[in-house]
């Protein structure tokens, strides 16, 4: 018995049986997945899949019909987005969202709103060591960054709330490619440090290069889930997604 509930415990992010519709489209059917603490776990699949509906869930924004979503062992299925902010989660949308009339700075501030005063500033200091780009930046306007930059500093603004779950949805989209294997490379640094990640991506090659497992979305549904290196070795991944 004691195994298992030592394999409760590191069990950061538990979805069961979830069903979301917008509308009358079935957009989520029968979900089942979890993330361990210290994982990148992906959800990989073509536009359309699910993956970002999923997410919103998660976070709140949306509703599962049933089932449940467990989040560092308590249930969060119809807790407010803003409460399960400050439980721990943080989620970088997909389109970045910085606010744009607000400076790098004022950005980082804003993530920092759940936790306490005094930890702002080493807060800041710790995601300029991870982004050396935005302490370059740290006076401009968001507005005025490249995509690149507007990227590191959603991830950014996202780890000034110290999340024991860090989220990222489509964080290559739009992005050149020597971007992309920038940010992916500060994903696994990020991780190397100790975030849990949940990560959506339709980048599949780069998503399980850098995860531990994944799990593959077809309309809705999970079709297929195994260690990430298994899955970049699937003859049916390869050809669907991997242009292999």
């Amino acid at each position: 018995m004691v195994p298992e509930v030592r394999a409760e415990v590191s069990r950061v992010l538990k979805v069961t049986n979830m069903n979301v519709y917008y509308g009358n489209i079935y957009a989520v059917k029968d979900v089942n997945f979890h993330v361990n603490e210290g994982e990148v776990v992906t959800l990989i699949g073509a536009n359309g899949a699910g993956k970002s509906t999923i997410l919103k869930t998660i976070s709140g924004l949306l509703r599962s019909k049933t089932g449940s979503i467990s989040f560092a062992g308590e249930e969060i299925g119809n807790v407010a987005s803003h409460t399960i902010v400050k439980r721990g989660m943080a989620q970088v949308p997909e389109g970045r969202r910085v606010f744009s009339q607000m400076s790098v700075q004022e950005n980082l501030e804003m993530g920092h709103y759940t936790q306490p005063n005094g930890t702002m500033n080493e807060r800041i200091e710790q995601v300029f060591a991870h982004f050396p780009r935005l302490l370059e930046r740290r006076r401009q306007m968001a507005g005025t960054l490249s995509g690149g930059e507007q990227q590191m500093l959603a991830m950014g603004r996202a780890m000034m709330s110290h999340p024991k779950l860090l989220m990222l949805d489509e964080p290559s989209m739009g992005l050149a490619p020597l971007l992309v294997g920038q940010i992916f490379e500060i994903i696994q640094e990020l991780n190397a440090a100790g975030t849990t990640i949940l990560l959506v991506e339709q980048n599949a090659h780069m998503a399980l290069k850098v995860a531990d497992r994944g799990y593959v979305l077809e309309t809705g549904r999970i079709v297929l889930t195994d260690n990430a290196k298994a899955l970049l070795e699937n003859d049916a991944v390869r050809k669907a997604y991997l242009g292999g």
